[in-house]
């Protein structure tokens, strides 16, 4: 009869490749269990809520200091988002805190946007902030809020809720999950912004897409609409920023809220010279423009101004 070798010996390089990926988990998991561990919890709304920490080694307990909250995208975790936004290396040579705080995982870990879902996260930050400046020398006037695709969609929420909290906001290849009509904030909110034109998950001119059920805006649109509710000039000032970049500018905004918005041509769902993210899922990522600096120089030009950047009533 026909020698059952060759089929064993099939079987076998087929439970050798099928344990590869498993043994690499395991050691990619052990490796998270050491170095991504969250630092800080805090109980808010009842709940025990997680965070990454990073205090730079220039920090100054007699000066005020700035405050850059980064938040991760879905399915991801706040080492993650220190990972691939790389915030850490700045803070050090510029001197600011960051902090990574956590989403709820319930199913896969994301900043869900049902109403009473978006409560408990807004009080989460809130409470965060406060719990920080309990701490540290926190400068009031210039606590920062940004984050990657689903974290970028809460950096908008926090716009609209803690606009007496946050100076300004970065959005990376963002994920909007809330229609703009939703916020009610009526301080005018300097933010920048990133996206790809290829971008597969949150698709630069909106609908569906694999990664998200919901229809997402249109993101020049999205963009120009952020420049109406700060009363800027309607026509942006545009230029390239790299052969692969182009950038907008709204200026002339209420207490000089400025918008702007960087298109990153054939750019995927990626953070620009960020860490590395997987490019079968998330596509190309440019090394152009470095999106964390650009943040930060745009952060140092907005701190919080004072009562008088609340609008009245419409």
């Amino acid at each position: 009869g026909t020698s059952p070798r060759p089929r064993n010996k099939t079987l076998a390089l087929i439970r050798v490749l099928i344990a590869v990926p498993a043994v690499i988990m395991v050691f990619d998991a052990a490796s998270f269990d050491l170095s991504s561990r969250n630092n800080g919890t805090i109980m808010s709304s009842g709940e025990k809520r997680e965070y990454l920490l990073y205090v730079p080694h220039t920090y100054d307990p007699a000066k005020p200091t700035p405050l850059v909250i980064s938040m991760h995208g879905a399915g991801l975790w706040p080492a993650g988002e220190r990972d691939i936004s790389q915030w850490n290396a700045l803070a050090d040579s510029q001197g600011f805190i960051v902090v990574y705080p956590s989403a709820i995982s319930r199913g896969p870990r994301a900043w869900h946007m049902g109403r009473s879902d978006v409560a408990r996260n807004v009080r989460f930050i809130s409470d965060l902030i406060e719990a920080l400046k309990a701490g540290y020398n926190i400068d009031s006037t210039r606590i920062y809020a940004d984050g990657l695709s689903n974290g970028g969609g809460m950096a908008f929420v926090l716009s609209c809720t803690l606009p007496d909290k946050i100076a300004a906001v970065g959005l990376v290849a963002s994920a909007q999950l809330l229609p703009f009509e939703w916020c009610k904030g009526e301080r005018a909110v300097p933010m920048i912004a990133f996206h790809g034109t290829a971008d597969r998950a949150a698709l630069y001119h909106g609908g569906k897409s694999w990664a998200v059920p919901t229809p997402l805006p249109d993101i020049p649109t999205f963009t120009a609409r952020w420049a109406l509710r700060n009363r800027c000039d309607p026509s942006p000032i545009e230029s390239a920023a790299a052969a692969d970049v182009t950038r907008i500018e709204y200026r002339a905004c209420a207490d000089n809220a400025t918008v702007v918005l960087y298109t990153v041509k054939d750019g995927g769902h990626s953070w620009p010279s960020g860490g590395p993210m997987p490019q079968w899922i998330a596509g190309s990522t440019t090394h152009s423009i470095d999106a964390t600096s650009l943040m930060w120089a745009f952060y140092r030009e907005h701190p919080l101004r004072g009562p008088q950047t609340v609008a009245p009533p419409r």
